[in-house]
């Protein structure tokens, strides 16, 4: 051991060196490296982009010529796509976190701690560099006839945007009504298998509807099944999707469900726990004397009929079951039953063909094909076969197209007209896959993380997508009206359905067709898109999983399913529980940015969230029938300083209290939940000024009247200058003059739901809403349990109002010539509330031009209504609620020569007579 001295020496002759010659060379060469992070991620970013559009015509070019090579060396650039990303992840996470510089005087160790944090990512970026490299060693031009494009070319940088500019330009005056072209071709079948279903004999009868996928069996099924005439036959009619595999208990339940939708009410719990015998005896008694028809879409399974048959019961009424169906077996297992009936779809004739082509093709010529295209339009479509679905997509790639005769015949020469029918429809969808630009290529395959036939939420898809980086901003638009663009350009193309629409036309719900998610599944398989976890499947994660897709009918433990580099996790009402896989979440997915649970049991919100630092979609829904669920959400939510959407909309999550955290969630731009309490945010929701979505809060706080944390709450709401959506319940007198006030201030609103306490709880004073500057923009207005004496003179100054519901005590008909002129009011919902004063109403000639929705409910003393010839001549649905002194239909009510649907929910007797013994209406009328 040396003495001070002696240390002091060693050091300066032997440590110092040392350090001279080759520490300080390796800090030196360390902070060049930490310097140069920011211009290395610049560097990355467009390195990724290229690799994108690389990927893109390789992926391309494997499909045409099924070249192995190809597909390894797509597999190899992904991953280094996926570094990629992450990497620019991490550094973006950092660089938001607001660290001092390395350079910095204050904050050692929070310089330390970011120092070492560039260093990780400046050695990430090299080997990512070194990877590429060794990837484009591996290849030649002369191999493969392409190659990714050099660092100088910066054409792919503005790829997206220029397509995003296109796609815009293209779309800005399309209407936003958007529905699929008609099929053509159906009529005779419809018409007969319409009069087998409502005529005929009295004994229960089958009908099965057979053909190939993408001959069009589903769209002739719901133009039967809507059919005014069969609406009006049956006492009740159900729709049921069977899934692949289904579950008989599922759907046993599920047409359960569907009668109590139908009656308002809400289910019995035990519905949940009824096993099979239980539930096919609840099925019989309800049908037992009721005349019904029932649809089974897309049934695979032969003995499917044997399962759900004796629950059917044929009570000699001449109900129905209409099953549709690819497989030619199910039809013969019908037949065994007595009286069935079996219909083989064929395809369509050229002139049927050609005639849906040019509707689709040339829809904005008005389905006039141009005489220089007729020649090559009609070779085309004799490729298709007759087939609806391949006829239809091919329509939607040429339609943007150019009209140059040449272009076509190009076109037209990929398509072999030698393939058999099923491989033109497959050729056919990855013509249109390929077509896509690249922008969209990605939101498309994300339908595949749904289950087939799944009906999501469109609002629910684009906020996944921007989540997930789909979306590029564009212009002054807000990113979810880009992703509304992008998803609007598929629907057009006919690779996205439209399943149901917002009276103004806005999609509300859509789906791919089954051959379409088949496509999509291998296009996963083949760019490691998603790995789609369904019962029976082994679990072998191999690789880099981006995407987890876990199937309903998954019934296998989930905790050893894990990849540290998955981005999205959605997982529908699996079989078993997910309290333990929860719990791994935070620490086992720390790069999720979407992460969607559903559940039927009850599940706790995971407490530990703060290492998701990525996550910018959390939707955690339970949808069991245990009542009430309470969610506890803990404070760790604050530290998601990502967060963009968060969903806790589960019908049974009532009254969840916030924590104050959630204040810190400065990004977060949509917030909902069912009956939210805010009260902890009363100091700091302001300052979320991102906020486009609030929905719904609960106001009532039920405490001492001097208590004004309520009061504090409603003017931070004013701050939130950037809301789109609000809904608010539980108001009271005291709150209305800050709520008029804070709304005043929200000039981008567009939706506004504003809901009372409620009649009988016990608070006798009238409300107003008094908006002296209401928002220009407001389309949609809910004014319910108000107390209202009149309308608010406001509302018919509201130019873009599309859809208001208003509950009323008195001067319903002063209201009614308040609103009659509004240029673009498209539904109208009146309650009478309290007074019942309104004993008729008198719908005078020029009123309500473009209304299409009427309803009218809580009119308890309104005995006649009168329609003038002239008025509501756009109407298609009237409904009357809870009127019971209204014996007859409306007087003039033939004048309503747009109206399809009648619907009557507890009416009086008379009324119900008046209808049953009626001439044959043009419309439908529905009854309970």
């Amino acid at each position: 051991m040396c003495d001070c001295k002696d240390a002091l020496a060693c050091a300066r002759d032997h440590l110092l060196p040392l350090a001279r010659d080759h520490l300080l060379p390796f800090l030196k060469e360390a902070f060049n490296m930490i310097r140069g992070v920011p211009k290395e991620i610049e560097e990355l970013q467009e390195e990724l982009e290229r690799i994108e559009v690389f990927i893109n015509d390789a992926d391309k070019r494997a499909d045409d010529v099924e070249d192995k090579k190809i597909k390894d060396m797509i597999k190899q650039l992904i991953e280094a796509s996926f570094h990629i990303e992450d990497v620019i992840d991490d550094y973006i996470f950092l660089e938001e976190q607001h660290a001092p510089d390395p350079g910095c005087a204050a904050g050692v160790t929070n310089c330390v701690k970011t120092m070492a944090f560039r260093l990780q990512i400046a050695y990430k970026i090299q080997n990512i560099k070194s990877r590429i490299s060794e990837i484009n060693d591996t290849r030649t031009e002369k191999d493969h006839g392409f190659y990714i494009q050099s660092s100088s070319d910066k054409a792919s940088t503005s790829y997206a945007t220029n397509r995003n500019a296109s796609l815009f330009q293209n779309l800005r005056d399309a209407p936003l009504y958007m529905v699929e072209a008609d099929v053509v071709g159906f009529d005779k079948t419809r018409d007969k298998l319409i009069d087998f279903l409502v005529a005929g004999r009295a004994d229960r009868t089958i009908v099965s509807i057979v053909g190939m996928g993408g001959l069009g069996k589903t769209t002739l099924a719901k133009k039967v099944f809507d059919n005014p005439k069969v609406v009006k036959h049956f006492d009740r009619r159900v729709w049921i999707t069977v899934s692949r595999p289904y579950n008989t208990e599922k759907v046993l339940r599920d047409i359960m469900l569907e009668f109590y939708k139908q009656q308002r009410k809400v289910p019995p719990q035990s519905l949940r726990q009824m096993d099979r015998q239980s539930l096919v005896d609840e099925v019989r008694n309800y049908l037992q004397e009721k005349r019904y028809v029932v649809v089974f879409d897309d049934v695979w399974e032969s003995h499917f009929l044997h399962d759900i048959e004796f629950a059917m019961i044929d009570n000699k009424k001449g109900s129905r079951i209409l099953i549709t169906t690819r497989n030619m077996d199910v039809a013969n297992t019908c037949k065994k039953s007595s009286f069935v009936e079996v219909y083989e779809l064929k395809g369509l004739t050229v002139e049927q063909s050609f005639e849906l082509f040019n509707k689709k093709a040339f829809h904005d010529l008005n389905g006039r094909c141009p005489e220089n295209l007729i020649d090559i339009s009609s070779k085309i479509v004799k490729k298709c076969k007759g087939l609806p679905l391949a006829i239809v997509v091919i329509g939607g790639i040429l339609a943007p197209k150019d009209k140059i005769p040449m272009e076509w015949y190009k076109f037209s020469e990929n398509i072999n007209a030698e393939l058999e029918e099923y491989s033109i429809i497959r050729k056919i969808l990855g013509f249109s896959y390929h077509d896509l630009p690249y922008y969209l290529k990605s939101c498309f395959l994300y339908f595949g993380l749904y289950p087939e036939d799944y009906k999501v939420h469109s609002k629910t898809l684009t906020r996944q997508w921007i989540a997930e980086g789909f979306v590029k901003q564009y212009g002054e638009r807000t990113m979810e009206e880009v992703a509304e663009g992008y998803l609007k350009e598929l629907i057009h193309r006919s690779l996205v359905q439209v399943d149901s629409i917002s009276i103004d036309g806005r999609v509300k719900r859509c789906r791919v067709h089954d051959l379409v998610h088949e496509m999509i599944l291998e296009k996963h398989k083949h760019l490691s898109f998603c790995e789609n976890i369904t019962e029976g499947k082994q679990l072998s994660l191999t690789g880099m999983i981006r995407r987890l897709s876990i199937a309903p009918n998954y019934d296998n433990r989930m905790e050893g399913i894990e990849s540290s580099h998955v981005r999205s996790l959605l997982v529908f009402e699996p079989q078993r529980s997910l309290e333990s896989f929860v719990k791994t979440i935070p620490t086992k997915y720390r790069r999720l940015k979407v992460l969607a649970l559903s559940n039927r049991e009850r599940l706790e919100v995971p407490k530990d969230l703060g290492s998701l630092n990525h996550l910018k979609y959390f939707g955690f829904f339970v949808i069991g029938e245990t009542y009430p669920i309470f969610p506890k959400i803990p404070k760790s939510i604050g530290m998601l300083v990502n967060l963009e959407t968060l969903d806790l909309r589960s019908p049974k999550f009532e009254h969840p209290n916030m924590p104050k955290e959630i204040c810190k969630l400065r990004k977060l731009r949509h917030l909902l939940g069912n009956f939210m309490s805010l009260i902890q945010l009363k100091d700091g929701i302001g300052g979320m000024t991102s906020l486009q979505t609030l929905n719904s809060v609960y106001l009532d706080d039920y405490e001492d009247e001097n208590d004004n944390r309520v009061v504090e709450l409603i003017e931070e709401l004013g701050k939130l200058k950037q809301l789109r959506e609000l809904s608010l319940s539980g108001l009271k007198s005291k709150y209305m003059s800050g709520i008029s006030s804070s709304i005043n201030e929200m000039q981008k609103l567009e939706k506004l739901s504003i809901k009372g306490v409620g009649i009988g709880m016990g608070y006798g004073a009238f409300i107003d809403l008094d908006l002296n500057s209401p928002p220009p923009m407001l389309q949609r207005v809910k004014l319910q349990d108000l107390k209202l004496n009149k309308l608010p003179e406001w509302i018919s100054k509201l130019q873009n109002l599309v859809k208001l519901n208003v509950s009323l005590t008195r001067e319903v008909n002063d209201a009614m010539k308040l609103l009659q002129s509004m240029p673009n009011l498209l539904s109208l919902e009146f309650f009478e509330e309290g007074n019942y004063e309104v004993e008729s109403l008198h719908f005078q000639d020029g009123w309500f031009k473009n209304l299409k929705e009427l309803y009218l409910a809580n009119f308890f003393n309104l005995s006649h209504i009168l329609i003038d010839e002239g008025a509501l001549g756009s109407l298609k649905k009237l409904t009357f609620d809870a009127i019971f002194q209204l014996m007859t239909l409306p007087t003039g009510i033939q004048h309503l020569h747009k109206l399809e649907v009648l619907s009557v929910f507890y009416a009086s007797d008379g009324l119900i007579q008046s209808i049953d013994d009626g001439e044959e209406q043009l419309f439908s009328i529905e009854t309970m």
